[in-house]
């Protein structure tokens, strides 16, 4: 569980230098200023916590009060949602009436 607690740490760091992610807490985060992440980063944090948010032996079915379990999802899917967001769909050019 101290694996998942520390991925998902460290997914929220890359996720707050991402647009839509939101900033660290100075009283919780590191105590220097981080560096700026090569965006490889972004895919590879979203696929760490897809891989927690599904696993059968993780943190959230193992808690007894669902609710912790509920936030503990939400969270990912936020952290998610900002790491890998949904694919755009491109605009092509619309032929216009004459």
């Amino acid at each position: 569980m101290a694996d998942a607690d520390e991925a998902v740490a460290a997914a929220a760091l890359v996720a707050a230098q991402c647009p839509g992610g939101e900033p660290v807490d100075p009283d919780d985060g590191p105590q220097e200023p981080m560096p700026a992440f090569p965006d490889q980063l972004r895919k590879l944090a979203g696929e760490a916590l897809a891989r927690i948010a599904t696993d059968p032996c993780g943190p959230a079915p193992n808690w007894v009060d669902p609710d912790d379990a509920q936030q503990w999802q939400a969270l990912l899917a936020r952290l998610r949602a900002v790491l890998v967001p949904p694919p755009t769909i491109p605009l092509f050019d619309v032929e216009r009436p004459a």
